[in-house]
This record gives structure tokens, C-alpha cells and sequence, in this order.
């Protein structure tokens, strides 16, 4: 190899040098803007299930049923996230079954959302709230004793006579 080739190839090899490392610098930014998109997204995650809780916990305000969602899980669990009834395959503190994941489901894709939950989420208290949410807001249940005795008796609750006592056990644990 002479000096014409040579001095060329080295440059050449410079600016391929110099290209490789500002690549690695911008790939170390992407990854660090990455990161704190994962942190955003989380903290905006975060606010969504407060705000979720303060809905449902509060739902019904104006007819004075407070507290209706803590009134459930007290029935349902009390407050127990780890609460398992083998007889019905009802998990976590609002003992959902495997027939509610899929009807959230269900509910869910008619609405062409691309959410879905797994039996597993039962045992976790944020996804149980925000699976109760979507079937409270889906069936339209307005009333704390509709949204209790279909909770515990499905979509046709109200017309189900053997909620009525679920709903008195709830209706003792509200503030009316």
C-alpha cells in the first residue's frame, strides 16, 4: 500500500470511527428519552388508577352511597386482595370470576379497545377496580343497589331475588 491509498483508507476509517461513536451517542439518548417515556407513562398510569378509585369509591354521590366500591370489597372479601373461594373460582378482594373476566373482555372488544384481562388480574386490586368500572359503566348501573346485586348477580341482577340479601349486607356498610 503507497501514501495515496493509505492516507485515504485511514480517513475513511476516521470518519467511519467518528459516525459509529455520534451513532452509539444518539442510541444512548433514545435510550435514555426511552426511559423517561417509561416513567411518564407510568406516572400517567398512576393518576388513571387514582382518579379510577376516586370515581368508583365515590360513585353515586348524589344519592349519599358512599363508599359504595369499599362497601363491596368489605362483602366481597374484606378488603382481602389474596381472598380465594374455591367453590366458585372467585379471586382477589371483589371475588371475580373467570365469567367476568370474559364479559369485561367481551366488553371491551365491542368497544374496539385493545385492552384485555387475564384471570390472573383478579388478584390484583387496581385491575379488579377498573374491570368493576367498565362493567358498572357498560351496564349502565346507576343506583348503589343496582350496581351491588348486579355485581353479585350479573347484568339481570335487579330482577334476581336472591340478590336482595347481597345488597342489604352492602347497604349496611354505606353511609345513606
Amino acid at each position: 500500500m503507497d501514501y495515496r491509498t493509505t492516507v485515504p483508507v485511514i480517513l475513511l476509517i476516521m470518519v467511519l470511527f467518528m459516525f459509529m461513536n455520534e451513532t452509539s451517542k444518539v442510541n444512548q439518548l433514545q435510550h435514555r428519552l426511552d426511559g423517561k417515556d417509561l416513567i411518564i407513562d407510568s406516572l400517567k398510569h398512576e393518576i388513571d388508577t387514582l382518579q379510577w378509585e376516586y370515581e368508583i369509591y365515590d360513585y353515586n354521590y348524589i344519592n349519599n352511597t358512599t363508599h359504595l366500591l369499599s362497601a363491596i370489597m368489605f362483602v366481597e372479601s374484606s378488603y382481602n386482595n389474596l381472598a380465594y373461594n374455591a367453590n366458585e373460582d372467585a379471586v382477589g378482594c371483589l371475588q371475580i370470576r373467570k365469567c367476568m373476566v370474559d364479559d369485561i373482555n367481551r366488553i371491551l372488544k365491542r368497544k374496539n379497545l385493545p385492552v384485555r384481562y387475564s384471570y390472573s388480574d383478579r388478584w390484583s386490586r387496581n385491575k379488579s377496580i377498573q374491570m368493576f368500572d367498565i362493567y358498572c359503566k357498560y351496564y349502565k348501573l346507576n343506583t348503589a343497589e343496582e350496581i351491588a346485586r348486579c355485581w353479585n348477580g350479573g347484568p339481570n341482577g335487579m330482577q334476581n331475588e336472591m340478590t336482595v340479601g347481597y345488597w342489604e349486607k352492602v347497604s349496611n356498610k354505606l353511609d345513606i
